[in-house]
């Protein structure tokens, strides 16, 4: 089943501190982590990725990493999500097992018919707002391209989302939401994913 709330990780560091606040935020509802960790070696990032797989598995919740496929499939993760400069979706579903989520980055309804077409599962569309995590992301695209795209696939939101724009982009057509920022940078994090998981299971 396709996850509604992909939390993507964001910290500094990979270890035991980082995996217990992984757990606490499934424990809270999200169900799917999206593993992101831009600054490690793939030795470090599968490594990580097993760890996260073993701690969010027995609770229900899927793994996606972001950008490579062979980390995910080598560390046992559930999907992969593919950047454009990444490996493209097509030869990505020739290689990956039966039921292994692909999902991939798109800005409007043509990428999201293409991506389809290629075999994506989900399409994570964005920035509909600003961000505050990542650097040198093009200009957000709004809710009418998120509404357009979500004619074409599943669509979940990126970019800028918080508690107060989950039933926005949801009314919009969006099938879930990715967040970073809205609960790794509040001060309870659990919390604030589970605001977000009850705001996404009330629409």
């Amino acid at each position: 089943m396709l996850p509604r709330i992909h939390l993507i990780t964001h910290f500094d560091r990979l270890d035991h501190e980082a995996l217990r606040l992984v757990t606490a935020v499934v424990d809270a509802g999200v169900d799917a982590i999206q593993v992101r960790a831009k600054e490690a070696t793939d030795r470090q990032l599968v490594v990580w990725t097993r760890a996260v797989v073993q701690a969010v598995h027995p609770r229900g919740a899927q793994v996606i990493v972001n950008d490579r496929l062979d980390l995910a499939l080598a560390a046992g993760a559930d999907g992969v999500h593919l950047g454009s400069d990444d490996l493209p979706v097509a030869d990505a579903r020739l290689l990956a097992p039966s039921g292994f989520l692909i999902g991939a980055t798109c800005r409007g309804r043509a990428d999201a018919q293409r991506a389809r077409a290629d075999g994506a599962d989900y399409a994570g569309v964005g920035p509909v707002h600003a961000s505050t995590t990542k650097t040198a992301l093009p200009d957000p695209i709004g809710l009418d391209a998120l509404s357009a795209a979500a004619l074409t696939i599943p669509t979940i939101a990126i970019g800028g989302i918080t508690a107060d724009r989950v039933p926005t982009v949801l009314r919009a057509g969006a099938y879930g939401v990715a967040v970073v920022a809205a609960v790794w940078q509040a001060l309870d994090p659990p919390r604030a994913a589970k605001e977000i998981v009850d705001l996404v299971c009330a629409a």
